[in-house]
């Protein structure tokens, strides 16, 4: 997403998919390590749901709503890392791979690598147990949640 807005004002915006359907609610932003810009929003599905992962990049703000470039299905298909955490670089690779995306510094995965979201070996639904230090290379570690501030 290219965007000038403060990452504090995407929170409590709608997201909507590519055909406009509601997917929910921006919950948190979760900003890239090195540039400290907007990496990845998490997305509040429902009531009683959980946060699914959109990648900002090719997401678009129009008219006061978060429009994510895919599916609903498949953002609520996403990996459930939970929220409040520090991303780590295998976390986004899967994220990257399950939205088809080209991997910084490599290159789109093949649909046979996809499996949708998981890496090989990789339980389905396992998330990491402790987050990755925010010196790490890669990962979107910071979060901005309400009241927070996203530069540090």
């Amino acid at each position: 997403m290219h965007t000038n807005i403060d990452p504090r004002e995407l929170i409590g915006r709608r997201a909507v998919d590519r055909n406009g359907t509601r997917i929910g609610t921006v919950d948190e932003v979760y900003l890239d390590d090195a540039t400290g810009t907007p990496e990845w929003a998490a997305v509040r599905t429902g009531l009683f749901s959980r946060d699914a992962f959109v990648p900002l990049e090719p997401s678009e703000l129009i008219d006061e709503e978060l429009r994510v470039p895919f599916d609903r299905s498949l953002v609520r298909e996403a990996p459930d890392f939970g929220v409040g955490r520090h991303l780590s670089p295998e976390q986004e690779l899967q994220l990257y791979r399950h939205y088809g995306l080209d991997v910084p510094g490599g290159s789109a995965p093949s649909p046979e690598d996809r499996d949708f979201g998981r890496l090989a070996g990789d339980a389905p639904g396992a998330a990491a147990e402790s987050p990755t230090p925010p010196e790490a290379e890669g990962g979107s570690g910071g979060t901005t949640g309400e009241g927070t501030d996203p530069r540090g």
